[in-house]
This record gives structure tokens, sequence and C-alpha cells, in this order.
């Protein structure tokens, strides 16, 4: 699992952009059991988090499944860079 207490803090509520840093992993199972604790409980009291974590459950629904070898190599290329582009921007 992985050990995230020293980076955010054990015993203080997660905020936002903590959320959405650990959205993946909670997503994986791999989280700690207080992290996932604490991530849970900020989904029930923030509307825009939860939102955002099925908007992400319905991204890898629909794109989970695609292999690399699938993807065209422009298309791909053009994918990573606006990814690129965006990571940081919340």
């Amino acid at each position: 699992m992985l050990r995230l207490r020293a980076a955010f803090g054990r015993d203080r509520k997660l905020v936002c952009q903590e959320v959405v840093e650990l959205v993946t992993a909670y997503l994986e199972g791999a989280l700690d059991p207080v992290t996932r604790a604490r991530f849970e409980a900020h989904l029930e009291g923030c509307d825009g988090c939860a939102t955002y974590l099925d908007q992400m459950r319905a991204i890898v629904a629909a794109f989970g499944s695609i292999r690399n070898e699938d993807l065209d190599p422009v298309y791909r290329m053009r994918l990573m860079d606006a990814f690129a582009e965006t990571t940081g921007s919340w």
C-alpha cells in the first residue's frame, strides 16, 4: 500500500488538491487505510471532489482498456502533450 501519511499529514483533513493528487492511488486501491478513510471523509463533504472522482472513474472505464499500440503515434503524442500542458493547473 502507498505510504502517504508523512506527505499528507496524518492528523488533519485533506484539501481538494491533495484529493486530486491521490485519486489514482485511491482508484487502484493503493492507499493505506488511514489515508483512504481521510480521502473518503473529504468526499462526503465536497461535491466538487466527489464529481471529479466520478469523472475519473468514467475516464478509466472508457479508456482504461486502450493499449499503447492501439493508438496512432501522432494522436498519442498530441494526447501526451495535452496532459503535460494541464499538469499542475488545478
